[in-house]
């Protein structure tokens, strides 16, 4: 933090109003990737993936809930797991409180685990978490998306991920979906995103971004824990708890593409 130079008002500005030059840019970039993405072609989903959820079995058609647009975060919960993935529990925070506006903006937003409904209902229970978390468990649909992987493709050390074959060879991983709905009821994939794509659902990163010391990670997101296992001082420390017992080694921040 003493490394920085110590300026008068007058420079601070001149060396803001250079860096705005390039926060506009990258906005007008951002701007122009959201409109190419929204032109992007559908595929029509022909799967009668069946889900389970609090009301009992549903088709990916009644996970709208009336709207025509759905988000899909894929939530690395495995079989036989006892807690989520940190990183997954990370974004999972930032899910109600966007669903009190996405809904009304024609949009329906919710996790997709491929562990069954009920290993996972009690640590939703724990995370004090509202969001529609449904299991795809005994469907193809974690694996037609590319979070999951057989055994066998895990065993060959490599599993294709982020639209190529990738080191991180792990039974589940994490992404993002979305699908569209038209009037006669026929669903379309339109987009999915993994790795590093997934910061675009992290609010608390833009935050970070804005601060002197940043996201103050050694690697990422190796500060990340459950929010109720936090220690109660500035900065955390590493613990066994920030991996999910029992499952694998896997993890949203030890996946993550460096750019």
């Amino acid at each position: 933090m003493t490394d920085h130079a110590i300026v008068s008002p007058e420079a601070w500005i001149i060396a803001r109003k250079e860096l705005l030059e390039k926060e506009k840019e990258l906005t007008r970039l951002s701007d122009e990737v959201s409109r190419q993405r929204r032109q992007l072609p559908w595929v029509k989903v022909e799967k009668p993936y069946r889900f389970e959820g609090p009301a009992g079995t549903e088709t990916i058609a009644d996970l709208f809930e009336g709207r025509s647009q759905l988000i899909v975060y894929h939530f690395m919960f495995a079989p036989g797991w006892t807690e989520g993935c940190p990183g997954c529990s990370f974004i999972s925070d930032h899910i109600d409180g966007a669903n009190l506006h996405l809904a009304h903006n024609d949009v329906t937003l919710i996790a997709v685990s491929r562990a069954p409904l009920a290993e996972f209902e009690a640590f939703k229970k724990r995370m004090g978490w509202r969001f529609k978390w449904v299991s795809s468990s005994g469907s193809d649909f974690n694996y037609d998306y590319h979070v999951s992987f057989t055994k066998e493709e895990v065993a060959q050390g490599k599993v294709h991920y982020n639209y190529e074959m990738s080191e991180h060879a792990a039974e589940d991983l994490h992404g993002i979906s979305v699908f569209a709905k038209d009037a006669a009821g026929n669903v379309f994939h339109t987009y999915s995103s993994y790795a590093r794509g997934g910061d675009i659902l992290l609010g608390a990163h833009n935050y970070l971004d804005l601060t002197p010391k940043g996201r103050n990670e050694t690697s990422t997101m190796n500060w990340v824990r459950h929010h109720d296992r936090y220690d109660n001082g500035p900065l955390v420390t590493l613990t066994a708890n920030s991996v999910a017992p029992k499952s694998s080694d896997s993890c949203c921040g030890s996946v993550e593409d460096p750019a």
